[in-house]
């Protein structure tokens, strides 16, 4: 069981590299693309690589990751593709939040973790192409295991077609695993990036998961694969469609005033932000997400 575990383990952690690579690639590839606009004489943008730690109460090899970061491209102002893998024991407050929320018995006796993931985060430069957000992991406590992940839209100016479109190819990649999918975790994402104190939504919504754990690993780790799948198909065609709509300052205020709205929710409500914290990961690498500029009115 325990050799079984640390292959599940490996190839969870594999799998996210991979995907990080190919979204990497094809995002090199829309920055290697001329474009049109005020960005036409921008240098291409490239990917700065990182290498990020997670530091441990003890001083303990604790793990990390990389973070794959673009700034101030033609087409991306700033993308964030980050993988991480990280393990130890959890923090008492930590443990208590993972027993709460989870029903997790036995973390005060054995408070021993496992983590794994890909999250990206893309802010672009044409407010005609929306923000975007996907993330996927596993988690393993010596009590149990699970996954989590999604994707979401996050458009400061709103096409029906491209919010169609981002929703039928995450349905054509759930569908596969059961019929009842899709729709549960689009309530699910409609939920989860709701901002309260604003009283709406941070985007269109898309699919979110967390906790999810069926008892068959191979199960759920093959649907949280086609979650990472699904995000290029679903995504790469907005951004070839919109990256040379012509703009101007109206719509770069309502991008900049959207992205506030972005910042608000990273900062109080995601959870993968205030575990990263609370665990002691890499700060630049947590709050990778947050927007290179963004404005409050």
């Amino acid at each position: 069981m325990t050799d079984m575990l640390s292959d599940n383990k490996a190839r969870a952690a594999q799998w996210f590299r991979e995907l990080r690579d190919q979204i990497v690639a094809r995002f090199v590839e829309f920055e290697n693309t001329q474009v049109a606009g005020p960005f036409v004489d921008q240098p291409v943008g490239a990917f700065e690589v990182t290498a990020t730690t997670r530091t441990s109460d003890d001083g303990s090899d604790a793990g990390g990751g990389e973070m794959s970061v673009m700034r101030g491209g033609r087409v991306f102002e700033k993308v964030g593709v980050n993988i991480s893998t990280v393990y130890g024991t959890l923090a008492p407050r930590a443990q208590a939040a993972m027993a709460a929320r989870k029903g997790i018995p036995g973390m005060v006796d054995d408070p021993r973790f496992w983590a794994s993931g890909i999250s990206l985060v893309a802010h672009m430069q044409n407010p005609h192409v929306p923000a975007v957000h996907m993330n996927t992991r596993m988690f393993w406590t010596p009590h149990a295991w699970w996954f989590g992940g999604g994707s979401d839209l996050n458009p400061c100016l709103e096409y029906d077609d491209d919010t169609a479109h981002f929703h039928a190819t995450q349905k054509e990649h759930l569908d596969p695993h059961g019929a009842d999918l899709y729709p549960r975790l689009k309530e699910w994402a409609d939920e989860y990036f709701y901002i309260l104190h604003r009283h709406r939504a941070r985007g269109v919504g898309g699919i979110f998961m967390d906790d999810h754990c069926t008892g068959d690993w191979e199960a759920d780790f093959a649907l949280t694969q086609d979650i990472g799948r699904a995000f290029l198909p679903a995504y790469a065609p907005l951004v070839e469609k919109r990256r040379n709509d012509p703009w101007g300052d109206e719509e770069k205020h309502a991008q900049l005033v959207h992205r506030g709205l972005y910042a608000e929710y990273n900062l109080v409500y995601d959870r993968g932000t205030k575990f990263g914290l609370e665990t002691g990961h890499d700060a630049n690498a947590v709050l990778m997400s947050l927007p290179p500029l963004a404005k409050w009115v």
